[in-house]
């Protein structure tokens, strides 16, 4: 299950909406074939594995990281292939979450005499796919909030200067996370200010959906992100809706969501059930300290990924990384799970889910 694991992640950037899924073929103690599902619309990992076999697989053992798909959609199930190749068992890691199979796969290969067992290494299973899990039950994105910070908590200087807080070795990770979601979003003020391209430059990576939270539509047409809207798929949320003043930007490529306004701008809410309209099923949210407290506000955060590095800026009006007018007592925090530490070379990325995005009372 480790190896399918492995696998698995082949496919990050490449497979969403759907899962992440590895799978591996022993037969007599030995690895007989494995594949992973390599990209939307192409083959499943059991499928891929079974292509991967040398030799009958008749009696062996699958092991698969999520339970084997059991409807048609843009391939057959993967209990019809199972059941073809007569497996004689079943390893799963993840129970399926998807209306269409939960649980329905395991039942069918119970049905025709295939041994299962489920839950093996689940946490692992269900850690890879926590954003298929989370899209597929809430129809809306898996939001990251992802900042780098000095130790005095602050994103840049006095001055507004931000280049560079981190480590080359955390700006790779931060490149590898944009492969890694379907989407990426900042607000007009970062625009503004950095003129950043919001691309993946990982070598054979994808680059994510641009996303632009701009209440005004003020985002200049020759900025980077316009500018290279034919490139790479751009989205400008906005609350305006004249249609002169949308028209140019359409005619760079982009695509322009007029949504209603909320405390002044646009609302974040309406913003990510467009988007689970759109299959975008995770976004990086690289904002500011304002966009950073108003998704926190709307209750859209789902994980928190906070890159510190070994740096004093100092400045008591030096921007931090959640803006607003913050909560009034200890106890009306947002509320995280314990943290998960990792090194990334000379810094420290802590990485937190939500348990709630709403102050408590």
């Amino acid at each position: 299950m480790k190896l399918a694991l492995e696998l698995a992640k082949r496919g990050e950037g490449r497979v969403n909406p759907n899962p992440l899924v590895g799978a591996v073929i022993v037969k007599d103690g030995r690895v007989i074939g494995q594949g992973w599902h390599r990209e939307f619309g192409g083959l499943h990992a059991e499928r891929n594995a079974f292509a991967d076999c040398g030799e009958p697989a008749r009696g062996a053992t699958l092991y698969v990281t999520l339970e084997p798909c059991c409807h048609y959609g843009k391939t057959p199930p993967c209990t019809e292939a199972i059941l073809a190749h007569n497996v004689g068992r079943v390893v799963i890691g993840s129970k399926d979450r998807n209306p269409l199979v939960a649980g329905r796969g395991v039942s069918i290969l119970r049905e025709h005499g295939v041994t299962v067992t489920e839950g093996v290494l689940e946490r692992e299973c269900d850690d890879l796919n926590r954003v298929f899990f989370h899209y597929i039950e809430k129809k809306r994105p898996y939001v990251v909030m992802k900042y780098a910070m000095t130790m005095d908590g602050k994103i840049a200087t006095v001055t507004g200067k931000s280049r560079w807080i981190t480590g080359d070795a955390a700006r790779e990770r931060v490149h590898l996370d944009r492969n890694r979601y379907t989407a990426i979003m900042a607000g007009v003020g970062t625009v503004l200010s950095d003129d950043p391209m919001l691309n993946c430059r990982v070598e054979n990576g994808r680059n994510p959906v641009r996303i632009i939270c701009d209440t005004a539509l003020r985002t200049p047409l020759e900025s980077n992100i316009v500018a290279t809207a034919k490139e790479i798929p751009t989205i400008l949320a906005t609350c305006r809706t004249e249609e002169e003043k949308i028209e140019p930007y359409r005619d760079m490529a982009c695509t322009v969501v007029s949504l209603p306004k909320k405390d002044g701008h646009v609302d974040l809410t309406a913003l990510t059930e467009e988007l689970g309209k759109r299959e975008i099923d995770s976004v990086l949210l690289e904002g500011g300290g304002t966009l950073n407290e108003a998704a926190l506000r709307a209750g859209i955060v789902n994980r928190i990924q906070t890159y510190i590095a070994p740096k004093i800026f100092g400045g008591a009006a030096a921007p931090t990384p959640v803006g607003g007018a913050g909560v009034d007592a200890p106890d009306k925090a947002y509320r995280l799970l314990p943290v998960e530490i990792q090194r990334i070379g000379e810094d420290i990325l802590l990485e937190s889910e939500v348990v709630s995005c709403l102050p408590e009372s």
